[in-house]
């Protein structure tokens, strides 16, 4: 539609007919005329700029004809030439995030990465066997789609003695800062964003999974209390807008019933973002209700029901790699041997204050313990075998204990069980963390208790006194033992301990013996953490750690692991040597536990040992860890130790009832195996990452286009100073995510909004336009002919704009030779010449007028020609997605009818069906809308390409 008013510019107008294409300099590119005006002699056109898929007004000064002569720089040429290759890199399922993080990853580690990204949206399970790296996956997957720009706000919700190791791990091997929060805390925040969402403040969170799960009672709480405590940690937390949520540990979130609040979380969690990943090395358990539930979150209209819990629905979900078949870049088998060794302490004469101690404490809390059971005080009864533990470990421990214990009973302000609602499962919590909550909580005592508690810190007192505890005497020898047999005076300890004060007492000691200690607990904070870690790895010989200080630790570097106590859970002793037992370990792994010679633990610990490589040998694994999982087993394991301390008659009887259930878990997780795929690895696929170009056709891309556009480009020794035509100024830029990080340079990549909008707004090429001529050195001197780049999409009404690649999208390389033959294989090998950026190209002209309009017309009959397999196989793939989503639908509606048939009330039974109906109707609709979808032929650049002559 024309308007013309007071028209004097009919040229102008006859020039710019609606639907023909001219060149906007204000824009920088072809539009498309929409419609024309003319008022007061001033002429605008309404245009259509296809780059934004957007309209403008354009004055008619600011146009010029598509086919008048104006050099396109080479540069310009350059930059379509490197951006297509970028988006066709996008489009093949190149992965971005293995080019840029700081660990290069393995085989398996790249399947998961793959898998995540192969979809539309990114909802799996991450199962690998522990020690495979899982929280180096998910980092992989944050990096892909933060990358790709299609996430910015990422959760991370994790047990609380893991949130340490996200943190740290994210920021080590992926550069990305999460902060960690818990509701616990929020009254510090309090003063930083008054009573706003404090969720929203951070766009990278992490936080305790127990610590926002919803709570339903609590002792002295009335409702209207409950509700404000449960809006501040899951409400404000669902309502924040994440993009992804990372659940670890997610087997938790199937719990007993969906009524739980675990689940009741994970299903919150599930519904609060598009794109969920779940981590569980045992997923299963042979629990397949509870299986089915945390299916669920991923995909509710895919798991509806138990009878979906089948091997064609869960696989497209689950990625797991087994330790046996993990691989390295070469092949070769990913963890090396280890030996565990049972190290007896013996009693001296001169140790018998010790012992009698011993003995003391171990009547203490067998009469203690079974006076708290039959008295119903549980907390209290977790004490006394709190008690056990600590004088296992060494003197200053059960007398700092004792002394605290001692101030308690003395006081006049003892209660019964002031514990908080989340301190009930306590066989979750290490040594450290139960002795801290159970003395915090000040029980009262027993009859008596006073009375003991005083002889036995006396003497606990004495014994401390006499000398150096018999355990520590034992350490020293095996220290200089192993240095010896290993032949290296420098020689690494890993050192563990369940309790801080023998911790202390530790560090002492072996700095009086010349030993360089460093210690780790729950106490540190991540900076301090990490340079105790780098001492470790440098100067110091020993590092004395709890277990709360070791969680989340990466000790490959060492190789030799000391349970100088050892906790009754055979799943932390596990965790303690997988410190050193992971991924990248040059040595074989050696592993001693300290424990005392004619007790009580010992006799458990013999039988335990013996009857768990039975259960190793049956199922073919050579570690407690591949058929344990520390949450399910471990009270399960400590519950048998306490029963032998109450009862030593009993321990054989005890372990056989254990030993049945672990073989019984064993079985139904590889029974659940069953369900996931098992492909072998390829060793090749981590070496395909270690030098690919993507980097480098970005930093082409880039560059090119800045000298295209009026931008600046300085090169330097290592890196650019680059200024962008808006002024911003970008220093000391390196495209290498790697070398950035080696040399300290400023990495940059397509997750910046600039870049991005390089490939997003890829150039296209008019009919009429001037065809450049070149000359490229190196080609074939028969070529001579016409080469050009198309984008082939599909298309539907719903979208509004394409984005970079990926499954919608192709690039075609064409060369038509001047004889009319078009050859594919040459079109690509000039794409890659003109890449290189030691190519020689000589520009030699251009092509214009009629000439350039036939040849456009030409060229785009061979790109209809040629691209359309292309695009028949976008529009199969996109068939064949929907196909998938119509058949889950109709299976998720026709559970859903069954279930609402079996309501027995007629009027309720009619009202939900009705509305069911209509749900369904509606779904129909959307899905009809996604099937119309129409094909897009974009030309991108064309040359005259011909070899060079000199």
């Amino acid at each position: 539609m024309e308007h013309k008013v007071d028209r004097v510019n009919d040229d102008a107008n006859d020039a710019y007919r609606t639907g023909s294409w001219a060149f906007s300099q204000e824009h920088r590119e072809p539009v498309r005329i929409l419609e024309s005006q003319t008022i007061w002699n001033h002429t605008s056109y309404l245009v259509w700029r296809p780059s934004v898929e957007a309209v403008a007004w354009i004055t008619a000064d600011q146009l010029s004809p598509v086919d008048q002569p104006r050099a396109k720089s080479f540069e310009n040429l350059l930059y379509r030439v490197a951006a297509a290759r970028v988006v066709e890199g996008l489009a093949e399922d190149v992965l971005l995030a293995p080019l840029e993080a700081g660990v290069i990853p393995l085989p398996h580690q790249l399947v998961a990465l793959s898998k995540a990204m192969s979809g539309d949206k990114v909802r799996y399970l991450f199962a690998d066997e522990v020690g495979l790296g899982k929280t180096i996956e998910a980092g992989l997957v944050i990096r892909e789609l933060k990358l790709r720009g299609l996430v910015k706000r990422v959760l991370v919700v994790a047990p609380k003695g893991l949130v340490t190791q996200w943190v740290q791990e994210m920021r080590t091997h992926f550069h990305e800062d999460f902060q960690m929060l818990s509701p616990s805390d929020f009254s510090a925040y309090r003063h930083l964003v008054g009573d706003d969402n404090i969720w929203r403040r951070y766009d990278q969170v992490v936080c305790p999974v127990d610590s926002v799960k919803p709570l339903e009672k609590r002792r002295g709480w009335n409702r209207e209390r409950i509700e404000k405590h449960n809006q501040e940690r899951i409400g404000d937390l669902i309502a924040a807008g994440w993009d992804l949520i990372i659940v670890d540990e997610a087997h938790r979130l199937g719990g007993s019933s969906d009524t739980v609040a675990r689940y009741k979380l994970g299903k919150a969690l599930a519904d609060a973002a598009p794109y969920l990943l779940l981590l569980s090395a045992t997923p299963h358990q042979g629990k397949t209700e509870s299986f089915h539930r945390l299916m669920s979150l991923l995909d509710q209209d895919a798991f509806p029901d138990i009878g979906s819990i089948k091997h064609e629905n869960v696989a497209p979900f689950v990625v797991r790699t087994e330790k046996r078949n993990a691989i390295n870049d070469r092949g070769e088998a990913l963890f090396m041997p280890r030996v565990t060794r049972l190290v007896p302490v013996q009693w001296q004469d001169k140790h018998q204050l010790q012992k009698e101690l011993y003995e003391a404490v171990t009547e203490y809390v067998r009469q203690g313990y079974n006076q708290a059971m039959r008295e119903n005080r549980q907390y209290l009864g977790f004490l006394m075998i709190l008690m056990q533990r600590l004088v296992t470990s060494s003197t200053r421990a059960i007398a700092s204990a004792l002394q605290r214990r001692q101030l308690i009973l003395q006081s006049t302000t003892v209660t019964e069980d002031d514990l908080n609602e989340d301190s009930g499962d306590l066989f979750d919590s290490d040594s450290q963390e139960q002795m801290e909550e159970l003395l915090a909580s000040r029980i009262a005592g027993l009859h008596n208790e006073r009375e003991e508690v005083k002889l036995l810190l006396e003497a606990a007192k004495r014994c401390q006194a006499q000398g150096t505890d018999a355990r520590a005497e034992t350490l020293l020898d095996l220290l200089y033992k192993t240095q010896k047999e290993e032949n290296d005076p420098e020689l690494k300890f890993l050192i563990f301990t369940e309790f801080v004060p023998t911790q202390q007492m530790l560090a002492e000691l072996l700095t009086t013996h010349g030993f360089k200690t460093v210690c780790l607990n729950g106490s540190l904070d991540l900076e301090s953490r990490q340079r105790v870690q780098k001492e470790f790895s440098k100067e110091a010989r020993i590092l004395v750690s709890t277990d709360a200080g070791g969680e989340g630790l990466n000790l490959q570097f060492a190789h030799v692991v000391i349970n100088y106590d050892l906790p009754w859970n055979p799943m932390r002793i596990e965790q303690r040597i997988g410190r050193v037992d992971r991924i990248g370990q040059k040595h074989v792994v050696k592993a001693f536990n300290l424990i005392f010679a004619d007790s009580v633990e010992l006799r458990v610990h013999e039988v335990l040992e013996a009857k768990l490589k039975t259960i190793h040998a049956e199922f073919g694994v050579d570690k407690t860890g591949d058929v344990l999982d520390s949450a399910e087993s471990g009270a399960d394991f400590e519950k048998v130790f306490a029963r032998a301390i109450v009862n030593p008659d009993d321990i054989e009887q005890n372990v056989d009832k254990l030993i049945m259930q672990v073989r019984e878990r064993a079985e139904y997780e590889q029974s659940g195996k069953s369900l996931y795929d098992h492909s072998p690895l390829d060793a090749l696929l981590a070496s395909k990452y270690v030098n690919h170009p993507m980097p480098y056709w970005i930093e082409r891309m880039a560059t090119s286009y800045l000298q295209a556009e009026g931008g600046k480009v300085e090169k330097k020794l290592f890196a650019y100073d680059l200024t962008w035509p808006d002024g911003e100024q970008m220093d000391d830029i390196c495209f290498f995510g790697r070398e950035a990080q080696d040399k300290g340079l400023n990495h940059i990549s397509l997750e910046n909004p600039k870049l991005r909008t390089l490939i997003e707004r890829l150039p296209r090429t008019i009919a009429g336009e001037p065809i450049s001529k070149v000359k490229i050195k190196g080609l074939s001197s028969q070529i001579h002919g016409y080469w050009s780049l198309w984008k082939i999409a599909l298309r539907s009404h719903e979208e509004t704009q394409w984005g970079s690649g990926g499954g919608h999208v192709r690039i075609l390389p064409l060369f038509r030779n001047s004889d009319g033959r078009t050859f594919l294989p040459t079109a690509r090998t000039i794409w890659e010449s003109l890449l290189q950026a030691d190519t020689k190209v000589e520009e030699t002209g251009t092509i214009d007028g009629s000439a350039s309009s036939e040849v456009f017309d030409q060229l785009t009959a061979d790109a209809e020609k040629h691209g359309e397999n292309l695009f028949r196989e976008l529009h199969t793939k996109h068939q064949e997605g929907l196909h998938h989503e119509r058949e889950k639908g109709r299976y998720a509606f026709h559970v859903r009818r069954q279930a609402l048939n079996r309501i027995g009330l007629p009027e309720v039974r009619q009202f939900r069906i009705k509305k069911l109906d209509e749900e369904e109707q509606a779904w129909t609709a959307a899905l009809q809308q996604r099937e119309h979808v129409f094909p897009e032929l974009q030309p991108i650049c064309i040359l005259f390409v011909e070899a060079f002559d000199g």
